[in-house]
């Protein structure tokens, strides 16, 4: 626990110095694609939603699906013990499924509807007041999407990302404590930091500078800042990984961590589930620009080149430091790189996507061989190390390479209807806010919360279930029979 505490002091310290930046003047909002309406210009025609962008968003939601079921479950499952893979599964899927169900209660409304800086207000409780021709608005002035589409959408964001801790807590945590550990987390750490990135009003409120000033004075507290996050480097990595930490801490070791073996028992699953993830992620990446453009075009390749760049470059690292390499390092280097190209696939240029991934293979190697060690703690699934220095090496860099000079699309000036005038030391400022506020809000979050759960029905199974296989002790079943 003292390491912990000196751990968090050390990131809070870091974030607060990051939060006590001067604020950054914008000219006009930078161009987020999430948003939860559409607001017409004056006199306009009411926009209708494309038929091709729709298509492309049901499939892009699909893709998604597939990387919480069955992708994760696989990466993760073929990483831990036998004893313990469906245990693993099971919490993954069951996470997935209950956080859906909160997320069309709750979540929708407090994440995308306007309220605060910090958090969205509950006037789409239980999706009040949301039809078949209702529509949310997109990256482009008058193209809308159907907004049942936009709430499936980001159902799998808000759903997939808490079972991305499941990877620091494995094969020693309580299915039952997980379950209410995410519900707390989910609510009050996905939650605002969604709609502090992602909310706004939509860019048809961007007429002229008054109107421009007014919208963006109602958006979330990050979109203000101008931080950059085109598919959740912040809201999904950041934010899920430094909730990964603290649990690795509150919840301790697993029994003969250090002294026994405890190697993947399946790797082949583990590719099977890293492949599965890849394509799955360009539903995540490429989705996220609402829209079937140019810039959906450019997400995607950002996304499939970063992630080969990452591969190759982890897969050397780890050649020369080890001597031979490994599948697992082949498939840690693939997720890494598609964390790390997530805040920047639509903001930045092709070959940004390559440099972005040929580092990111190179600093979450370090993050799960290096870091891992310095902090002594027992992250199962190197959730921090891959996902938590992939995003932040993702967000900051996305504030370099978004540069036209770079090759960057460059930040879109929406009263002008056209890209403004690019700022490289101001914009990595707002980078800086966006992952200084997620470390120090997932953070605190998560500590109170894993000690809600520790303190009613406690964090750990018993020594003797751990050793026996929470496949058997929690869910009464075998992964494998003889």
């Amino acid at each position: 626990m003292k390491r912990l505490t000196a751990t968090l002091a050390l990131l809070g310290a870091t974030a607060l110095g990051v939060l006590a930046l001067p604020a950054l003047a914008q000219d006009a909002a930078a161009p987020i694609v999430e948003a939860a309406s559409s607001v017409a210009a004056a006199g306009a025609a009411v926009p209708v939603p494309n038929k091709g962008d729709t298509s492309w968003m049901i499939v892009a939601t699909l893709l998604v699906i597939m990387m919480a079921v069955p992708g994760l479950p696989l990466f993760y499952g073929g990483m831990v013990r036998t004893k313990n893979m469906l245990s693993v599964m099971m919490q993954v899927m069951v996470t997935f499924c209950l956080l859906g169900m909160l997320w069309c209660i709750y979540g929708y409304s407090l994440a995308f509807t306007e309220g605060n800086a910090f958090i969205g207000g509950l006037d789409k409780l239980f999706l009040k007041g949301v039809t078949v021709d209702s529509v949310a608005a997109t990256f482009s002035k008058g193209v809308v999407v159907p907004e049942f589409m936009y709430i499936a959408f980001q159902m799998t964001f808000a759903a997939i990302t808490p079972t991305l801790i499941i990877g620091s807590l494995a094969e020693r945590v309580k299915f039952s404590a997980v379950l209410a550990f995410m519900v707390l987390w989910f609510t009050f750490s996905y939650l605002p930091m969604a709609h502090m990135v992602w909310y706004w009003t939509g860019p048809d409120a961007y007429t002229d500078a008054d109107a421009a000033a007014k919208a963006t004075a109602t958006a979330g507290f990050l979109f203000q800042k101008g931080a950059l996050d085109f598919a959740g480097g912040t809201v999904v990595h950041i934010n899920a990984a430094m909730a990964g930490l603290v649990g690795a801490f509150m919840i301790g070791k697993r029994t003969g961590y250090g002294k026994e073996l405890m190697a993947p028992h399946s790797l082949t699953m583990t590719m099977i589930g890293a492949s599965l993830l890849w394509v799955g992620w360009f539903g995540f990446n490429v989705g996220s620009n609402l829209e079937a453009t140019g810039t959906a075009s450019l997400a995607f390749l950002n996304t499939f080149l970063a992630t080969c760049a990452a591969t190759v470059s982890w897969t050397l690292v780890e050649a020369i430091f080890k001597g031979k390499p490994s599948m697992l390092g082949a498939a840690s280097g693939a997720i890494a790189g598609l964390v790390a190209i997530t805040p920047a696939c639509g903001f930045v240029g092709v070959m940004g996507s390559m440099v972005i991934g040929l580092l990111a293979g190179v600093a979450c190697y370090w993050g799960v061989n290096g870091l891992k060690r310095l902090l002594g703690m027992d992250d199962s699934l190197d959730v921090f190390g891959v996902h938590g220095v992939g995003g932040i090496l993702g967000a900051i860099l996305t504030g370099v390479f978004v540069s036209p000079s770079l090759g960057g699309p460059g930040v879109y000036d929406y009263v002008a209807n056209k890209v403004g005038d690019f700022d490289m030391h101001a914009q990595l400022l707002s980078q800086l806010w966006g992952v200084g506020v997620a470390v120090v809000w997932s953070g605190v979050v998560s500590v109170i919360a894993f000690k809600l759960v520790d303190v009613t029905i406690g964090l750990r199974v018993s020594v003797e279930d751990e050793r026996t296989g929470l496949d058997l002790t929690a869910h009464g079943e075998s992964a494998y029979h003889a």
